[in-house]
């Protein structure tokens, strides 16, 4: 046992933090004696060579973050290094914990390369973990000063919070297709233009977020009442007042650590 070596303490899949929100380090000797252990990468921070570890936990979790609002405040107070750290250890020993069994044949898994994939002790399949593919955009119409951009507010969002249009991509799409489908089935808005902006990972369970904007034909809305609460044009001073929490904000925007929020930051500077 290497005793340099780290592991990355959970409460189950949420993050342990101190109090200058940096994630919680202990050794090897702090693992349950029949854990499955995966391997992050290694720490050179401090000039030495320290192998990164955290801990497969027994149950899995699938759910949607607002499912979990104690996990939705932790992050918020996540340094933003740490974010990205613990983004790709929750959702890589998540992954395992919800892989034990073979989908091919429904015999159980074993890990394997250090935890980047996984095995089945029956049929030989091996398993590795996935990313799905979620484009979130920023649906704009008009030009210079009476640029707007359309903004939904989900089912089961707090009253006010406002966010850019998102869905998966799915099979035999490429992400432009995406964005214009999601965008018509979501607010019944024609767009063109599509291009990229960014991205960001999303451990919930194991999205990646593409971060994409499109050039609206109409203005006019068709709201998918089984998937959205309402959906609004708003102009750049309204986006502006959001970023900036002002009383006169006519909506909430996402939080800082968010591809939303940046987003919105993005389309002011332009």
């Amino acid at each position: 046992m290497d005793w340099k070596a780290r592991l990355l303490l959970l409460d189950g899949l949420n993050p342990s933090m101190d109090e200058g929100g940096r994630l919680v380090w202990g050794t090897l000797a702090d693992a349950p004696e029949d854990a499955e252990l995966v391997f992050l990468g290694l720490d050179r921070s401090d000039g030495g060579e320290k192998a990164c570890f955290a801990c497969v936990p027994p149950e899995g979790d699938a759910r949607p973050r607002m499912a979990n609002p104690q996990l939705w405040a932790l992050m918020t107070a996540l340094a933003p290094d740490q974010l990205a750290l613990y983004g790709g250890a929750r959702s890589l020993v998540d992954w395992h914990a919800r892989h034990r069994f073979c989908a091919q044949c429904g015999g159980g898994t074993t890990i394997a390369k250090g935890g980047w994939q996984r095995t089945c002790t029956a049929c030989g399949a091996d398993h590795f973990p996935r990313t799905d593919p979620v484009s979130i955009m920023l649906v704009e119409h008009g030009a210079g000063d009476e640029r707007r951009l359309l903004l939904g507010r989900g089912l089961g969002w707090p009253e006010g919070r406002f966010s850019a249009l998102a869905g998966f991509v799915e099979p035999g799409e490429t992400i432009e297709e995406g964005v214009a489908r999601e965008v018509l089935e979501e607010v019944g808005v024609v767009v063109r233009d599509v291009r990229y902006i960014l991205s960001q990972p999303w451990p919930f369970p194991s999205q990646l977020m593409i971060g994409c904007i499109g050039q609206a034909e109409g203005t006019e809305i068709t709201l998918d009442e089984t998937e959205m609460a309402e959906a609004h044009w708003f102009t750049r001073e309204d986006v502006i007042a959001s970023l900036e929490a002002r009383d006169d904000a006519p909506m909430v925007s996402p939080p800082p650590h968010t591809i939303a929020h940046q987003l919105f930051r993005w389309w002011v500077a332009q």
